[in-house]
C-alpha cells in the first residue's frame, strides 16, 4: 500500500470531507472534455493553464484545496505548481477519481 503523506488526501477522506460539508475548495485539472464525462463538482482548471500561471488562479493562498485528475499524476504536478506558487494548503487526491469512483459504486 502506498504511504500517504500530508500532502496526499484518499478518495475516503475527501469523500468525508464533502460529505460533512467542510470548506474545501476542489481543482479538478483534467482537460474539459473528461471533466464533463464525469465530475465530482470543483472548478475546472486544466493543468495547462496552471502551468502558464498559477498566479493567475486568484484563490486564497491559505485555503484548503484539492486537486484532482484521472489517476492522481497530473494532480500531484498541479499540487507541486500550486505549493511552489505560495499555497500554503494543497492536497493531492491519491489513485486520482479511478479511486474516488471505486468508493461511490
Amino acid at each position: 500500500m502506498k504511504q500517504q503523506f500530508n500532502n496526499d488526501i484518499s478518495a475516503p477522506e475527501l469523500k468525508e470531507e464533502i460529505s460533512q460539508g467542510n470548506p474545501i475548495h476542489i481543482i479538478d485539472v483534467r482537460e474539459p472534455i473528461e471533466y464533463h464525462t464525469f465530475n465530482i463538482g470543483g472548478e475546472n482548471i486544466p493543468l495547462n493553464i496552471i502551468f502558464q500561471s498559477s498566479e493567475a488562479l486568484n484563490h486564497d493562498k491559505e485555503k484548503q484545496i484539492v486537486v484532482i485528475c484521472q489517476h492522481g499524476i497530473r494532480s500531484e504536478t498541479a499540487r507541486r505548481l500550486l505549493v511552489s506558487a505560495g499555497y500554503k494548503n494543497v492536497k493531492n487526491l491519491t489513485g486520482g477519481l479511478l479511486a474516488y469512483r471505486r468508493i461511490i459504486s
